[in-house]
């Protein structure tokens, strides 16, 4: 950016401890009005700490943050908004009962003499700020509970414009939006851009940052590495500068030799998201799971497990017929489950690692209704070493973990209920470069121990790169199973768009 230009927001040699725990080290980052800068790092880098830094949620130990050129305290969020910065985080804070202007102008509505709200200029202002955001199929009336997912992150922007942002922190924006929805956020990140909002664009993946943001500032371990015009960087040099070292293999894919057949469903149903659906998975085998949202592949994941017992069809493991009518069920004939949604369903963010590891096996650990803390902390110690969780120890809070981190606890939790069968629904979403090929290691560990895998995942590379066969789903039902040779961006692509294999 050119000199003479003054940067909206700018953090100068950022420090910040937790404890003994230093997590930022000299921070330096600017961004200037009319910029995307793109923020990234691997997770535990840093990014996150530095968000609450500028969001004014934490206050740094040494160094500066500088508005519009003068060094300013931000002492609460309360301060940032005034400061004209607002975050839309990747856990959207809306409230589902409330209309999409009651959202909007949450604490700051519009009122008429004698404090007395006013609806219809709440209305009317609420229109003209998602008008602005190009969304006029949205109804400021609509309670935010009847959204899809894409339109309540359109409530959350306009709730940071009805505040007169300037800066705009997005954190992980597009991590729960289908193809479609992505492509109108970027249209309405270039909207903003040329309105003269500043963006900060956090997020792990390269197509976005190489086709949205204008300069790039990479974090590890809580340092600057650099800072440089996007358009002077390529992916390799991008990934080396976060994690340090090249890595030459995102997929890692380790064929190993397969056994016999571990899980066979045949003809499960259940309602109109799962149906007719039959396949096989073995010992040592890693099934991969395709389809567009909407084609049902988490419905059947919810399915073999219990959390939506089949309506009709059957499951088999070792060639038995077995009945999963409810979670324990599942659990109880070794299978296992990571769900997609690892805040929401996965996790117990408000607990420790200690408590979240023990979860699934509590019953076990339990002796006259007390549970033993100690071998908790055995089991929690151990994920730790094993998957190289970057904790302060069994006793960290997980909601202060990176998202990398939090899904390794997840991981974790059910490889100790000792399954068989292991389905993971999106196992690296949101997560970084680094984190993303430790998993994949993981996964060719496990299946090279004789675990049968199902991998559900909308990264068709990952699909590609990790299965030994792939299963395409399209409408709740199968289009296709396609071996490791046969399955191409083009056979799979043309089965889940139209049900049937190029």
């Amino acid at each position: 950016m050119p000199s003479e230009r003054v940067p909206s927001v700018a953090l100068r040699g950022i420090e910040k401890s937790f404890g003994p725990v230093s997590v930022l080290k000299g921070v330096e980052f600017d961004l200037y009005p009319g910029e995307v800068h793109a923020l990234m790092g691997e997770n535990g880098a840093g990014k996150s700490t530095m968000i609450r830094i500028m969001s004014g949620a934490h206050q740094p130990n040494r160094g500066t943050v500088e508005i519009d050129g003068t060094a300013t305290r931000l002492a609460s969020p309360a301060d940032a908004k005034t400061a004209g910065i607002a975050v839309v985080h990747q856990e959207l804070l809306l409230f589902p009962a409330m209309t999409v202007a009651e959202n909007i102008f949450l604490g700051h509505a519009p009122r008429r003499a004698g404090d007395l709200l006013d609806w219809s200029e709440m209305r009317r202002r609420a229109r003209a700020l998602l008008d602005r955001l190009d969304c006029p199929d949205l109804d400021v009336d609509e309670t935010v509970s009847r959204l899809s997912v894409a339109n309540r992150q359109r409530v959350e922007i306009a709730r940071a414009l009805s505040r007169d942002a300037r800066v705009l922190i997005m954190d992980e924006p597009t991590a729960a939006l289908a193809e479609a929805d992505v492509r109108r956020l970027l249209d309405v990140v270039r909207s903003l851009r040329a309105q003269g909002v500043g963006i900060v664009y956090v997020s792990h993946r390269m197509n976005e940052i190489f086709e949205i943001s204008d300069r790039v500032t990479v974090l590890r371990d809580g340092r600057t590495i650099d800072t440089r015009p996007t358009a002077e960087v390529s992916e390799a040099s991008l990934v080396s500068m976060m994690v340090g070292r090249d890595i030459d293999q995102l997929f890692p894919k380790e064929v190993v030799p397969v056994g016999d057949t571990v899980l066979e469903v045949r003809g499960l149903t259940h309602g109109a998201k799962v149906r007719d659906v039959s396949f096989s998975v073995r010992a040592s085998e890693i099934l991969g799971i395709a389809g567009l949202v909407g084609s049902g592949r988490t419905e059947l994941a919810q399915t073999i497990f219990g959390v939506t017992p089949p309506t009709a069809g059957e499951i088999r493991i070792d060639g038995k017929p077995v009945t999963v009518g409810s979670v324990r069920e599942a659990i109880d004939h070794r299978i296992a489950y990571v769900p997609e949604d690892r805040a929401q369903h996965g996790l117990v963010r408000p607990q420790s690692i200690r408590e979240n590891v023990s979860m699934a096996i509590l019953g076990r650990l339990t002796r006259r209704s007390v549970v033993d803390t100690a071998r908790e902390r055995e089991l929690a110690e151990d994920a730790i070493r094993r998957f190289a969780i970057r904790a302060r120890g069994p006793g960290q809070i997980v909601a202060q973990l990176s998202g990398g981190n939090q899904q390794k606890v997840v991981i974790a939790k059910w490889l100790a209920t000792d399954p068989r069968i292991l389905i993971l629904d999106e196992p690296t979403r949101g997560v970084d470069v680094g984190a993303k090929t430790e998993i994949h290691k993981l996964m060719n560990q496990l299946a090279a121990q004789g675990l049968a895998i199902v991998m559900i995942s909308s990264e068709l590379p990952e699909v590609l790169g990790m299965s030994d066969r792939v299963l395409v789903m399209n409408g709740g039902r199968v289009s296709t199973v396609l071996d490791r040779a046969e399955a191409t961006p083009e056979t799979v692509g043309a089965a889940m768009m139209t049900g049937h294999a190029a």
